[in-house]
């Protein structure tokens, strides 16, 4: 970070001759964010909202820090235990339980008024909340989908699934296709387990079942991970799924070679600029007995040690203006999670944004309990080790199951 301390106060040095004295330069008050990277275009939107602000308020100085996503947790772990964690930063939500558990984040309910609290949507605030208290704020959201790539349906003469016995039909007509891939299987590093939820809730099961423990070793759960291990037996996936993670399944994609992914609405923005003419439809996942889609929420969260908790609050408010939220869901490819964003019509009449949004009234979203991300990285490991054939799908979810059901100490 560019500083270690959180106000400074530059004082002119007294003068001598005509200048009797020089007055104290204003003290600023200095904000460190820590910004989720969620594409190249994050950066720069942030450090624009950034500049607008401190313009406004040139008694504030925002640091910002952009992390990837993939070591954000580590480095915010890392900066807490050393004393230097930022001021705000954005996280993902499944996080947020622990925060708040070890005292780290900062509950925000004596700061938001009812004007501010009134602008955002009910449904995206319900994650946040924890123990009756907001412990912070939606700052991006989505639901995931299927995105069917039409030309490669249509050369395979194959319609687009509304179920996993017609994707998987589909699928092998599509994998006749030369230099085709049917359907795209991320394995490597971020949600891997959350292409196996999809899977997992659409064929009627649960992350935890109503006890509290593991639904892992269900029958749905072993049926859904016997699909994913057939596709990639039989040559439906791209070669060696754990050696591909989100970003290189969709690169595929956009690229024409894949015929089916899940997807979110991110790659939407992502598609009219770097494959403009991909011929592509969203779809809701195919059910196997049960309609799903995972909704998914990071929050705007401040520190509980900040020492500039009403100037990091000041700048919150700001970024959380139309004009700005609107840029930063347009650019990004997210869900609005403000009401007057969601009204424009945009997200009201363009058919990709609908497909995503169809979605919601059944979202799920990822447990909000403690040792989240142990549990998901549990999940991880057994779907690669059941992807490389190193376990069958009953002994390794079976052992996931009782390693989940030990990590929650049930």
């Amino acid at each position: 970070m560019t500083y270690s301390f959180r106000t400074s106060t530059a004082v002119m040095a007294l003068g001598v001759g005509m200048y009797a004295f020089a007055p104290a330069a204003m003290a600023q008050t200095v904000v460190d964010f820590t910004v989720a990277e969620y594409s190249a275009k994050t950066g720069p939107y942030f450090q624009e909202v950034a500049t607008a602000f401190e313009a406004a308020n040139p008694d504030i100085k925002i640091n910002i820090e952009v992390v990837p996503w993939d070591t954000l947790l580590q480095r915010l772990t890392t900066d807490v235990a050393g004393g230097s964690a930022p001021d705000i930063s954005i996280i993902g939500t499944r996080w947020l339980l622990d925060f708040a558990s070890q005292g780290v984040a900062e509950p925000v309910d004596s700061y938001l008024t009812p004007e501010f609290k009134s602008t955002f949507i009910d449904t995206f605030m319900g994650p946040g909340i924890i123990d009756g208290k907001i412990m912070g704020l939606p700052v991006a959201a989505s639901a995931r989908a299927m995105m069917v790539n039409m030309d490669l349906y249509d050369a395979a003469g194959a319609t687009p699934p509304t179920t996993w016995d017609e994707l998987y039909e589909a699928s092998k007509k599509i994998a006749a296709l030369p230099d085709t891939f049917a359907f795209g299987l991320q394995g490597k590093e971020i949600e891997t387990d959350a292409y196996f939820y999809y899977n997992l809730w659409t064929h009627g099961g649960e992350i935890l079942n109503a006890d509290g423990t593991s639904g892992l070793a269900s029958d749905a759960a072993i049926t859904s991970a016997k699909l994913y291990k057939q596709m990639i037996d039989e040559g439906l996936t791209q070669p060696s799924p754990t050696n591909y993670n989100r970003e290189d399944v969709f690169n595929l994609f956009k690229q024409g070679k894949v015929g089916t992914i899940f997807t979110f609405p991110m790659l939407i923005p992502q598609i009219k600029e770097e494959a403009p003419n991909l011929k592509y439809k969203i779809l809701p996942f195919p059910e196997a007995g049960a309609k799903a889609t995972y909704g998914v929420t990071d929050t705007m969260m401040m520190f509980a040690d900040s020492d500039a908790k009403e100037a990091s609050w000041k700048f919150i408010e700001f970024a959380y203006q139309d004009q700005y939220r609107e840029k930063f869901d347009l650019g990004e490819g997210f869900l609005p999670v403000t009401k007057n964003v969601a009204a424009l019509p945009y997200f009201t009449e363009d058919p990709d944004v609908a497909g995503f949004a169809a979605g919601l009234p059944y979202a799920k979203f990822a447990p909000v309990i403690a040792n989240w991300e142990e549990i998901a990285d549990v999940t991880v490991r057994t779907m690669q080790q059941i992807y490389l054939g190193e376990v069958t799908p009953e002994d390794g979810l079976k052992a996931a199951a009782a390693a989940i059901n030990k990590i929650r100490g049930l």
